[in-house]
């Protein structure tokens, strides 16, 4: 480890402690004797989200944040409770062992977790990831909510025992529908 001050290329550990699943470390180089932190994280696997239109991109922690966020402003919610939730969602969907998730379980991962958390900030990102069409379908979401029900279907994390069959539409352009 080069040191920052003068660049000398060793140093020793002074003090070493484990902080939110990385290492932090307290150095002090032995030319100068300057110390200085690092911290050391193990580098995980990277995973694709599966967009609702077929396009796929590496998993961005910071992206699933700031919605998380936004659905959350203003809201009196404890401190670190939303990092909390992504690192839960996060922890998921790495548990899943999947190269490839579908960005509806992600979606869903995270409703479960709002819905618990924050009811407003629950509605804000259901309105946003379900695109309520009409103010019926938004009235249905809260009179669910309202009434402690939770929308029926297979768990979020569970995949399709068989692939769904493509509707009419899908058969007539050629694609096949994503889960």
């Amino acid at each position: 480890m080069k040191c920052p001050h003068c660049g000398y290329p060793d140093s020793k550990v002074v003090d070493s402690r484990d902080v939110d699943g990385s290492v932090r470390r307290r150095r002090e180089c032995l030319s100068c004797q300057q110390r200085f932190t690092t911290y050391e994280r193990i580098e995980q696997q990277d995973f694709f989200v599966v967009k609702k239109d077929g396009r796929r991109e590496a998993f961005d922690r910071s992206k699933l944040l700031a919605g998380v966020r936004r659905a959350c402003e203003k809201r009196p919610l404890p401190t670190g409770a939303i990092e909390r939730l992504v690192n839960d969602v996060e922890a998921e969907l790495r548990r899943m062992g999947r190269v490839e998730v579908p960005s509806a379980v992600i979606g869903e991962l995270v409703m479960e977790r709002l819905r618990r958390l924050d009811q407003i900030a629950y509605i804000r990102f259901a309105s946003v990831y379900r695109a309520f069409t009409d103010l019926d379908a938004l009235r249905r979401e809260v009179e669910t909510l309202s009434e402690g029900g939770v929308r029926p279907g297979p768990p979020v994390n569970q995949l399709p025992l068989f692939p769904e069959e493509p509707t009419q539409e899908e058969r007539r352009r050629g694609r096949r529908r994503r889960v």
